[in-house]
């Protein structure tokens, strides 16, 4: 190295390394210029590649029959479920028919080899396979999964879907139609599932109902010989009859126990001679009853007879005679009541013994009719196994006959996101590239001028101590590198913003109306959350064309935006929308485009619109109840839904404003205050009192910034 001897220590020259960069700064700076030209050349000649995105949620769907959720033979919707859809996405079945619905193959960009002019040089060399041997669809299949990227967000079960192409229009409709035919073909799947169910129940119901008819009529056959008749409560008669004949005998066993008792209790009251009338039995009867009363009687004569007579007067021995022959009628009649209960005792001991002699009869019969009913019984369960058999499959046949139909059987998943149209490419990025590409080539030049004045020894300068010439030169210790301090900038205050202006309603026309300007109307509609506003323009276009200066103003502001073109000269079509001929309100309101279809975006913003359509407004205003429901779902999707009348009468507008969330706003552009305060007071007659008055500054019309602009 020039300048350094080979046994002196030396050290970097940091400022001689800043001087030899200095010194060749203006071929650093023209050859920065010449790079960062070179690459904005480049990449401004290269073609555009346009990246748009479809977004698809799995999950389990329920048809019109009412069944939500997964069912025991659907797959389990996991990570690995999930993974396994994003593969069917990028199946070949599927990119072949994407190729030929949007004809695929007439586009250069698919299938470059097939427009070429200049054979591959590495396929005449043999170095790889021609790609015109591969047949066409081949090498569109290849370069379309070149271009699509599907993959699923990570903690959830959304599949996204990417494909990039040099025409913006295709890269938004090519994921749109993939994401549309997947979901066909699921639903399609899932049909075809069915409707071979239902073609293989139905031959197996038609068998198993005749193999059910013949088990019950071999059950009916085998009781009918066996006698096995059953009663009401589907018990057997046999089992019936011995269950009653059973109760039976235990009641007559009672009653014979009863009269064996009651007999026995009057045998040792007469053998006792004392104390039998007081048996119940005794009691009880009529003529005792009446015994008694005449011995009570005789023996109230016999005690008053006693007091005047003697006790060998005749009348007393009379009545002596009489009470001694009614005891002997009552001892008789007692005896009589004995007799009667032996005989009922008898006549129950003989009903026992006939009982159990049919009881024995009757358990030789159930023992028999059990050893019948082992048979029936296993009949019986082979009938029930083939009626339950035929019961299922009933049940599935009725499940998939009702699946069969389209709208009963949708697909396991649901668009979340459509792609739009891409308004700029994503490649090449041009100001970045050129960036990029400038500050290489710089760094590149200062490094190689570092490297060349440290190997040369310009950049280096010897310590300023030396190593005695006796003593081996050492190797230097390590010189801990420079340790750089970032010192952190504390934050300032952060100013207050400044109060929204306060916005002058248009109330009583007589005090004056105070318009409010664009910039306040937009205020008032960012700071109310799910803004809906019904903005009428007496004026005509004047004020339509404010209305799409204060949608664009929100859009500005990070809204989301949407505008509804209800006006009938569809002025806010014109100014916004990329042609005039996009399906818009009145097709969706006729049927003939799809709610998704009739949304575009602003050329010139974030807003979309909604623009007036192409088909018959007097055939859509028929359907006019629809649009409720319409201005709700986007006020669900969007933060600020702007609805463009026109020059409407009061009917359209009472029926937009029926929510009393609606704003009205009242666009009178270029309009003096006479005529503003005569729309005022016509609208608060009206109904409408709290109507905000808008008004534009000239500059802020969209009209005239397009002709600046052009």
């Amino acid at each position: 190295m020039s300048g350094i001897d080979g046994h002196q220590d030396a050290d970097i020259d940091i400022g001689q390394l800043f001087a030899a960069v200095w010194q060749r700064r203006r071929r650093i700076v023209a050859t920065t210029a010449l790079s960062a030209v070179l690459a904005f050349g480049v990449s401004s000649l290269l073609t555009p590649d346009y990246k748009a995105e479809t977004r698809i949620l799995i999950e389990a769907r329920g048809g019109v029959t009412g069944e939500t959720g997964q069912g025991a033979s659907e797959p389990v919707l996991d990570q690995l479920n999930i993974a396994s859809q994003a593969q069917l996405l990028q199946s070949a079945d599927l990119i072949r028919q994407i190729v030929r619905d949007l004809d695929l193959a007439s586009r250069k960009e698919f299938d470059p080899e097939a427009y070429s002019l200049l054979p591959d040089p590495l396929a005449l060399l043999r170095l790889k396979q021609n790609p015109l041997s591969l047949p066409a669809e081949d090498r569109i299949v290849k370069t379309f999964r070149d271009k699509l990227q599907v993959y699923p967000l990570e903690g959830s079960r959304v599949i996204a879907i990417e494909f990039s192409s040099q025409d913006p229009k295709l890269a938004a409709d090519i994921p749109n139609r993939m994401a549309d035919l997947y979901l066909s073909m699921q639903s399609g799947a899932k049909r075809d599932t069915h409707s071979q169910a239902a073609g293989w129940l139905e031959p197996e119901i038609a068998t198993l109902r005749t193999r059910v008819a013949d088990a019950e009529k071999k059950v009916a056959d085998y009781r009918a010989s066996a006698g096995l008749f059953q009663s009401s409560d589907n018990t057997s008669f046999t089992a019936q009859q011995l269950s009653g004949m059973s109760s039976e005998l235990a009641r007559v066993r009672g009653e014979r126990a009863n009269a064996q008792a009651r007999a026995e209790n009057v045998r040792a009251a007469l053998q006792a001679g004392n104390g039998y009338d007081t048996l119940g039995d005794i009691v009880g009867s009529a003529m005792i009853q009446r015994l008694k009363e005449s011995q009570s009687q005789v023996e109230g004569e016999i005690a008053q007879a006693s007091i005047a007579l003697l006790d060998g007067h005749p009348r007393l021995k009379a009545l002596r005679a009489q009470l001694a022959g009614i005891r002997r009628q009552i001892e008789t009649e007692s005896r009589k009541i004995l007799a009667s209960l032996e005989n009922e005792a008898s006549v129950a001991r003989l009903r026992e013994q006939e009982l159990m002699q049919q009881l024995s009869g009757l358990k030789a019969q159930s023992a028999q009719a059990g050893e019948e009913e082992v048979g029936l019984r296993a009949l019986e369960r082979e009938a029930a196994a083939e009626r339950q058999l035929l019961e299922t499959y009933l049940a599935r046949y009725r499940a998939a006959a009702s699946r069969v139909d389209g709208n009963s059987t949708p697909a396991d998943a649901r668009i979340v996101s459509t792609a739009m149209e891409p308004p700029e490419p994503y490649f090449p990025k041009v100001i970045p590239i050129t960036i990029v590409i400038a500050l290489a080539s710089l760094l590149l030049q200062v490094i190689g001028i570092i490297v060349v004045a440290l190997f040369s020894g310009r950049g280096l300068r010897p310590t300023e101590s030396r190593l005695p010439a006796a003593r081996p030169l050492q190797p230097a210790p390590a010189v801990a590198e420079p340790v750089v301090v970032l010192q952190e900038k504390t934050a300032g205050p952060v100013p207050i913003p400044a109060p929204l202006p306060e916005l002058a309603l248009s109330g009583l026309p007589s005090d004056g109306v105070q318009p409010s300007g664009l910039a306040s109307v937009s205020d008032y509609l960012m700071r109310r959350r799910d803004a809906l506003a019904v903005i009428v323009s007496p004026k005509g276009d004047d004020g339509s064309a404010t209305t799409v200066s204060l949608a664009r103003h929100l859009a500005g502001a990070r809204r989301s935006v949407v505008l509804l073109d209800l006006s009938g000269t569809a002025c806010a079509t014109r100014l916004m929308a990329q042609s005039a001929q996009l399906p818009g309100i009145t097709d969706l309101l006729c049927g003939a485009a799809a709610f998704g279809d009739t949304i575009h975006p602003d050329r010139l913003s974030g807003v979309h619109i909604i623009p007036a359509g192409n088909a018959d407004p007097v055939e859509a205003m028929r359907a006019a109840d629809r649009l409720g429901m319409i201005i709700d779902a986007l006020a669900g999707a969007y933060e600020i839904v702007l609805v463009d009348c026109g020059a409407t009468d009061m009917t359209m507008l009472e029926r937009l404003t029926r929510a009393s969330t609606a704003e009205v706003i009242l666009s009178v552009a270029n309009a003096s205050a006479d005529e503003i305060a005569a729309v005022s007071a016509r609208y608060a007659t009206a109904g409408y009192p709290d109507a905000l008055v808008m008004m534009a500054d000239p500059s802020d019309d969209p009209r005239r910034r397009g002709r600046d602009a052009a």
